[in-house]
């Protein structure tokens, strides 16, 4: 039996281990010294934000703080390796295909704009006056502007993701799928509905001064290793750390920090879970209606006692509503529901329940584990209720705290890509610039796709990301892609989204987060992101570009948009050569921003104001809003074991990628290398199946909507996950995530809820 890719898995995250990998990144991107000087600029006041996660600084400053994930972002950007015109030349679209995300990606950075040539099946070279004119003459043909698909990815800053907004409501749509629709969705949705905000109420101060952290649905020593830096010290000085997680993630248990030299030389690391629980997959809202259970129980045994309340009565009736029928929902769920619905005992769950007891401050942290379900809009709204029992939201050491990925996802919802914007944010353009805004909602990622699909949109322009490979149903989205009128893809590498042309296709090759955006007067350009804890900082680059012709994001939103809508509204040329003016704008249109451009340059910048933080509350009720909604009726592991032979699938990260970025083909931390193609089972699993390590399977998906669903040739790797529950790697995966199966309220793709079943290969 083949298992020479299953290896040792770390004894704990970071260490040495995560210098090794470090420099093994810097040394293949071919400019070691180079990235490791650049590294020193990343996330400092004079430097770049790094582009490797979403997690926060704190406003106080602090020294250079080592991530393994920030390198392998700079290097992946920083790298000697270019793909020139020779590139695509040498290669056809069709052989381009059969390479895996990691070997397209390997080939460099882009170096001049694109145009797809059908007849020879390559991209050639076109001028940049070219490529502008071709696309807007196709985007003012189009007999409606909703008859175009604008994408963003996380990585756009807040001026290039304004002015991508700007540009396309004065086009005439609301079309904008964006990132936030297949990640954080239902926790904006959630958010808004409970407190009044669609953000995170804590700073990272908080942290420091909380008394217990409850992690559900998140692994962050992959997806943002610098907040393992903020649990460890948490954890030295006493705080409890709960995590909800079904597969056990060595970064959430153990954590030897690269900068703690005593500890490092020692070869030692740090516990970081009190209590580590693993619910079966979509269990999370049943855990928590449990611990609230429990809570409430507790408080009825101290009355009855005559002992102090367990409750914050004072904040719930200052500041609630509802909690007299959250109770009465709470109590109408059975122990025995709960503990089937979340796969964990009662036990469990009340040893959980009794570190929020006896916590006076608590933070809930959670991420894609929580959102990417179909009831994640309930759960998050269970999380809500769950801390407003004991007030623990507006105060130091305490708060909801939904962990984004990419670093300026928050940013780009905050300053307009939206499908559905609020009618203030719309009377704000409409009376700064002076033009009819667009009011009908537009389209999300799913909804987009549709329209690809059947017909109805014919254009796609994305602003960064790799959209064929992070959206579910990956062969319809190809289908869909390739039968658009116009496909337009602002990037940094080649990646796969590019190997799936319309009938007119660019690729247009954008400045880097690390490198130089200089205007006409040779000064550098600033820009700005939003991360996790609504501070936003500003980003210089600090090196040379990667080639002579590549243009800033905002350089190629402002050309596209002055050939499409000319310059009647807005002088696109004159934002594009000077950024403070289109923060001026932000700041005019854009309540927070208020001396946006001199506050943006404080070292480490600002913090957006959160209402909630504040215990202001923006909803319907004027308070903070209990939800009594009932658990759902199955979950997807309580429908999985109804049927022979099925599973509930999730997919997640390597440790060697962000996003559909593929850095390397090991995974360390789960103790996988060289191999992608893996299906992470608990051994007991195997067994019943006749089955073992390295055996060979299809996976096939379960949903029944007539469409087949294969990913082939995948192998098995034992792991400590519930049984019933197996996960495997995004993007290979996503070909079993259904277009049809969303998120209620959220519609994002319930890429943590898949049924699936196996086929048996046969050995090669």
């Amino acid at each position: 039996m083949d298992t020479e890719f299953i290896g040792k898995k770390s004894a704990a995250a970071g260490g040495w281990g995560a210098l090794k990998s470090c420099g093994k990144r810097l040394l293949q991107s071919g400019m070691p010294i180079s990235g490791a000087w650049t590294m020193l600029k990343a996330n400092q006041p004079d430097g770049f934000d790094c582009p490797g996660c979403a997690w926060g600084d704190p406003e106080h400053g602090s020294s250079f703080e080592f991530c393994e994930n920030g390198v392998k972002a700079v290097a992946w950007e920083a790298t000697e390796k270019r793909a020139t015109p020779a590139f695509f030349a040498e290669n056809t679209l069709s052989q381009l295909r059969q390479l895996t995300d990691y070997e397209l990606e390997l080939n460099g950075r882009l170096t001049h704009p694109m145009r797809y040539d059908a007849a020879s099946d390559r991209y050639l070279p076109v001028a940049w006056e070219d490529a502008f004119a071709e696309i807007g003459s196709i985007l003012r043909g189009f007999d409606s502007p909703n008859r175009a698909e604008f994408y963003t990815s996380g990585r756009a800053s807040n001026e290039a993701a304004f002015l991508y907004q700007l540009f396309v409501r004065i086009y005439g749509t609301n079309n904008f799928p964006d990132c936030s629709n297949m990640c954080h969705e239902a926790s904006g949705i959630a958010m808004r509905q409970a407190v009044g905000v669609g953000k995170g109420t804590v700073l990272l101060e908080d942290f420091e001064e909380a008394d217990a952290i409850f992690v559900i649905g998140q692994n962050p020593g992959t997806n943002h290793p610098r907040m393992l830096g903020d649990l460890r010290r948490a954890a030295i000085r006493g705080a409890r750390v709960v995590v909800f997680n079904p597969i056990r993630e060595r970064g959430l248990e153990r954590f030897s920090d690269p900068q703690d030299k005593v500890e490092m030389l020692r070869g030692g690391s740090t516990d970081i879970a009190s209590l580590y629980l693993q619910p079966q997959l979509g269990g999370d809202m049943a855990a928590v209606r449990g611990m609230a259970k429990a809570v409430l129980a507790a408080e009825d045994a101290a009355v009855e006692a005559g002992l102090p309340s367990v409750l914050d009565h004072a904040f719930l009736a200052e500041h609630c509503v509802g909690f007299a029928e959250y109770r009465a929902a709470v109590e109408a769920t059975s122990w025995a529901d709960i503990e089937d619905q979340s796969g964990l005992s009662r036990q469990q769950i009340e040893q959980a329940a009794d570190v929020y007891i006896n916590a006076e401050r608590v933070i809930c942290t959670w991420a894609m584990g929580v959102t990417q379900h179909l009831h994640s809009v309930a759960t998050i709204r269970e999380i809500a209720n769950f801390m407003f029992l004991r007030g623990n939201i507006g105060r130091p050491g305490a708060g909801l705290c939904p962990v984004r990925g990419h670093s300026n996802v928050q940013g780009d919802r905050t300053v307009g890509i939206n499908e559905k914007p609020s009618d203030d944010f719309l009377d704000a353009l409409e009376k700064h610039f002076r033009f009819t805004v667009p009011r009908e909602h537009g389209h999300n990622v799913l909804a987009a796709i549709g329209a690809m699909l059947d017909g109805s949109a014919e254009a796609f322009i994305g602003l960064g990301g790799n959209f064929a490979r992070a959206t579910p149903d990956s062969a319809l989205v190809e289908k869909g892609l390739r039968r658009l009128k116009l496909t337009v893809h602002i990037a940094t590498k080649p990646n796969h989204s590019h190997l799936m042309p319309g009938e007119r296709a660019f690729i247009l090759p954008c400045l880097g987060r690390t490198e130089m955006d200089l205007n006409a007067a040779g000064n550098s350009q600033l820009i700005s992101v939003e991360d996790s804890m609504s501070m936003v900082h500003g980003s210089a680059g600090i090196n040379r570009p990667a080639s002579p012709h590549l243009l800033s994001e905002v350089a190629i939103i402002a050309g596209i948009a002055q050939v499409t809508v000319g310059s009647a509204v807005v002088d696109w040329a004159e934002l594009a050569d000077d950024h403070d003016r289109i923060r001026d704008h932000i700041e005019a249109t854009i309540p927070g921003f208020e001396n946006y451009n001199a506050r943006l340059r404080k070292p480490r910048g600002f913090h957006l104001r959160n209402t909630a933080a504040h215990r202001e509350w923006d909803t319907p009720a004027g308070k903070a809003t209990f939800s009594c909604e009932a658990l759902p009726d199955e979950t997807v592991h309580q429908r999985a074991r109804k049927g022979e032979g099925r599973f509930a699938l999730q997919t997640f990260r390597s440790h060697d990628q962000y996003n559909t970025t593929v850095y390397g083909l090991d995974d360390r931390y789960r103790g996988v290398y060289g191999e992608r193609q893996v299906i992470f089972i608990h051994p007991a699993d195997l067994k019943a199946m006749n089955a073992k390590a390295g055996d060979r399977v299809d996976v096939v998906g379960e949903h029944d909507d007539g469409i087949e669903r294969i990913a082939e040739n995948f192998r098995f790797v034992p792991y400590d996950i519930p049984r019933g529950s197996i996960a495997g790697y995004y993007p290979e995966l996503n070909v079993l995530v259904p277009l049809g199966s969303a998120g209620v309220e959220s519609d994002t793709p319930t890429s943590k809820s898949i049924m699936v079943s196996f086929r048996r290969r046969k050995a090669a």
